[in-house]
């Protein structure tokens, strides 16, 4: 790699960093909404909800396809963030 994209690389790379702190910070406030939630139901089989689920990956996939991002991408995403908040639940519910 010439010395030019090395630098070029590393100023991306710094930006991705930055970006990576938002999406923690955006994860964080998921967290504790998704902690509010847990703490309304009264069934662990209230956790799962495969209408919603179906609801959610439909809609990021209309909102990926209008805002050009890959739809394999996100639905990839969602569906990794909602499952591990599948589980967090599973492992936090206290009914």
């Amino acid at each position: 790699m010439s010395p030019k994209n090395t630098k070029e690389l590393q100023k991306l790379r710094k930006k991705l960093d930055i970006v990576d702190l938002e999406l923690l910070n955006i994860i964080k406030k998921r967290s504790i909404l998704v902690r509010k939630v847990l703490n309304l139901k009264k069934f662990k089989n209230q956790i799962v909800d495969r209408k919603r689920i179906n609801i959610i990956l439909k809609k990021i996939k209309v909102l990926s396809i209008k805002k050009k991002i890959d739809p394999k991408i996100t639905n990839r995403i969602w569906k990794n963030m909602i499952w591990s908040y599948i589980d967090y639940e599973r492992r936090n519910f206290k009914k």
